[in-house]
């Protein structure tokens, strides 16, 4: 089984850019056979998907409010998925957890991940 740790996360202004990362360790041979996707939970709201990556590097967007600006790539050498946010706003503060798949494609329900991350505080503010 995957282990995930996030890095990245902080507090940035509106309009600034982060870039998340989500490192692999443990079973990471079977790392680019398994869909990675990044999900946020805001306080006070439900956990939400955000992005997903398939094994074949195929992009799917689920969050309208992202489009545009937050994009997702996976590096297999490094082991690592990464989270590029750009024009952030404050309505995407919130914690962002990044989760492994149970299969090659991509998938909006939490049920389909079985690999999580502890997750990472993303704060934009002025």
């Amino acid at each position: 089984q995957l282990q995930l740790v996030e890095s990245g996360g902080g507090l940035v202004q509106p309009g600034g850019s982060l870039r998340l990362s989500c490192e692999a360790s443990g079973e990471t041979f079977f790392l680019g056979y398994y869909a990675i996707g990044w999900f946020r939970q805001a306080p006070g709201k439900e956990r939400e998907a955000v992005l997903c990556i398939s094994n074949t590097d195929t992009i799917t967007e689920y969050a309208d409010s992202v489009k545009g600006r937050f994009t997702i790539a996976r590096d297999n050498a490094r082991k690592t998925v990464y989270l590029h946010m750009n024009s952030l706003k404050p309505e995407d503060t919130a914690v962002y957890y990044c989760a492994a798949g149970s299969d090659y494609y991509c998938s909006y329900r939490m049920i389909y991940f079985n690999s999580w991350g502890q997750g990472s505080q993303v704060t934009v503010s002025s």
